[in-house]
């Protein structure tokens, strides 16, 4: 039997792009099965009970994507 799915957004960063049918590509920080809350970059449905595949993101990991972004010239 598969354990308990828990998440709960503890803080919404961002709206990177809004979606069809209203699900929308989020950053936010976001506790999984009740453990410390991470940077993560997903689409959500309207209500925030349905999810897609996504990017989850220590702050570690967030600051070195954030200086190779900068990195790049767009």
């Amino acid at each position: 039997m598969a354990d308990d799915f828990s998440f709960s957004i503890e803080q919404s960063l961002g709206l990177v792009t809004e979606g069809k049918g209203g699900w929308n590509l989020e950053l936010n920080l976001v506790s999984w099965g009740g453990r410390p809350a991470k940077y993560d970059l997903r689409s959500w449905s309207p209500d925030h009970q349905k999810m897609g595949k996504g990017l989850t993101l220590t702050k570690e990991e967030l600051i070195a994507l954030k200086d190779l972004l900068n990195k790049i010239e767009l």
